[in-house]
């Protein structure tokens, strides 16, 4: 067996401990260093997680010098992630970075750019797309079973009190978080859009804040998007929606339907109607009922950045792309930046 992949946490923030959880349940990869501005911070992180110690610097820069780390995870605020990955890039260490990849297309770029000139690896966590459910999902459109796409529909109505924007510092501020409802939460929905109803060419947006205060973002977004195979779109994105309900994705053609909630199949219709569609009503009849931190940010499980952060460890064995890389990562990131500028000039924009 190879030597694990040893990697460097940047941030040891809430969603760092999911990080550390799936690394601890991947047997080719192992915690290395931890870095953070705040030793509690990192020593919290390490008792909550009965993580065995490791060094703890206050710089990336320092970390990337450490014996024994490979890649760097970025769990910092999202507009502070260009800025560690462009130090670990440089320093010839694969980068993994929490959504989104950054808060603007040209930052995604440059983290991108200094990735392809240092020959590294670069991923984009998107754990959504790993579960199950969205699988079969994927599967069937490219299998052709819906026929032509003709719609696709994702909502994340969630719930986020005031005291989550006031407790966080960085929560609800244009600098760091880059926008609310839909570039923090609803990115995974986007994502999921795109991924299986394909890129998008109009977007045209409205957004609002309603049901929180001291922040400088949206808790309420809606947007409709054309797509460049013809088919239309639909986002919702609220923090704004008490008490709050699991996310839902939905893909819709001329030969069938489904509809995912979370991880449980809603829907799955087509004609005609074979084994295989009998199989996933099967399988996922037995509902899940999970929340996916529709009103508790923390209520989500550590499954699906384990299965990716396994795919970018193999990735980077074989020498491939990883599942979600860079590239991939930008364009939710693309297509949120265009709502927004929809919604503040009353244009349709062209991606």
């Amino acid at each position: 067996m190879p030597q694990p992949l040893g990697f460097a946490i940047v941030g040891c923030g809430m969603i760092a401990r999911f990080h550390v959880r799936a690394l601890q349940e991947i047997p080719t990869a192992r915690v290395a260093a931890l870095v953070s501005r705040s030793r509690s911070s990192a020593d919290k992180l390490i008792a909550d997680t009965k993580l065995p110690p490791c060094p703890v610097f206050t710089s990336v820069e320092d970390a990337v010098k450490a014996p024994g780390v490979d890649a760097v995870i970025i769990t910092t605020p999202s507009g502070a992630h260009r800025e560690p990955a462009l130090v670990a890039a440089a320093a010839g260490k694969h980068v993994v970075v929490e959504k989104p990849l950054e808060i603007t297309g040209p930052r995604c770029q440059e983290i991108i750019d200094a990735c392809d000139r240092a020959g590294v690896k670069l991923c984009t966590i998107f754990p959504s797309r790993f579960g199950d459910a969205n699988g079969a999902l994927k599967a069937a459109v490219e299998a052709g079973k819906f026929g032509r796409l003709t719609l696709g529909e994702t909502t994340c109505k969630w719930w986020r009190s005031q005291a989550y924007y006031d407790e966080g510092g960085w929560k609800g501020t244009q600098a760091l978080d880059g926008g609310g409802a839909m570039m923090n939460q609803a990115i995974h929905n986007v994502d999921l859009l795109l991924w299986l109803m394909g890129d998008a060419t109009h977007v045209s947006g409205l957004t609002a804040t309603l049901a929180h205060e001291r922040i400088e973002v949206e808790d309420t977004a809606v947007a409709v998007v054309r797509f460049k195979s013809g088919a239309l779109g639909v986002i919702q994105a609220t923090t704004s929606v008490h008490p709050g309900y699991p996310k839902t994705v939905a893909v819709h053609g001329d030969k069938g339907s489904a509809v995912i909630e979370q991880d449980d199949v809603l829907k799955w219709d087509f004609t005609p109607e074979t084994p295989d569609d009998w199989m996933v009503k099967g399988r996922f009849a037995a509902r899940v009922g999970a929340s996916g931190g529709s009103a508790d940010p923390k209520a989500i499980s550590h499954e699906g950045h384990r299965r990716q952060l396994a795919d970018f460890v193999e990735a980077v064995q074989q020498n491939r792309v990883p599942k979600v890389d860079g590239r991939e990562g930008k364009k939710a990131v693309d297509l949120i930046c265009a709502v927004y500028e929809s919604a503040r000039t009353g244009r349709t924009i062209t991606l």
